[in-house]
């Protein structure tokens, strides 16, 4: 790390869709942060399944970070919404398997749906959400060297190819094998770790 470089203090993470801060992932980063960064401002958002009122929830609950020591991470939508998040604002973003096209992806989910992690959690998924993410979609990446992107070519909601290509330029780790959910995120911590200068 150049020792010009400033510890992140202020880090979000998003996840993903019908997902919550119950995600492997998330809760995986709270217990590091917990243990090792119990300094660090560590949110973690129940996002709304508007697209609009999630970034909404974010824009409000980031307002008074710092803008030089934020950094974001998000999986799949959440990794979407990270990149919509770190072209606004010119912060490191750590993305898991994100979502390219949501608004694409998602028209076939309009209509009732439970939640991951808790069956009994129903929400509404709505036509106009379509729009919103239609909306917000951020073109070329400003500066691509701010992203460090991991995608796994054994994921089965996403392509590999289609998300490779939009992050070309990045820090890319394309992995072989893995899933959707890369559950071998404990491997990769360390990377992630220091790319977003947590230690």
């Amino acid at each position: 790390m150049h020792p010009a470089t400033p510890h992140t203090t202020h880090l979000l993470y998003l996840h993903g869709f019908r997902s919550s801060p119950q995600s492997m992932k998330a809760q995986k980063m709270a217990a590091w942060v917990a243990a090792h960064r119990p300094d660090l401002t560590w949110w973690c958002p129940q996002l709304p399944p508007s697209p609009a009122e999630a970034m909404a929830l974010v824009a409000a609950g980031t307002r008074d970070w710092p803008t030089d020591t934020r950094a974001v991470m998000g999986s799949s939508l959440g990794g979407f919404y990270a990149t919509v998040f770190a072209e606004a604002h010119g912060c490191r973003a750590v993305l898991i398997n994100p979502a390219i096209d949501p608004a694409r992806d998602l028209t076939k989910y309009i209509g009732e749906l439970t939640a991951w992690h808790d069956p009994a959690d129903r929400f509404f998924f709505r036509a106009e959400f379509i729009d919103e993410l239609q909306a917000m979609a951020p073109g070329a990446l400003r500066e691509p060297a701010r992203y460090q992107a991991w995608v796994a070519k054994g994921d089965e909601v996403l392509d590999w190819r289609e998300m490779s290509a939009r992050y070309a330029g990045t820090e890319l780790h394309l992995l072989d094998g893995g899933d959707h959910a890369l559950s071998d995120f404990d491997t990769h911590l360390p990377a992630m770790r220091g790319f977003l200068h947590l230690d």
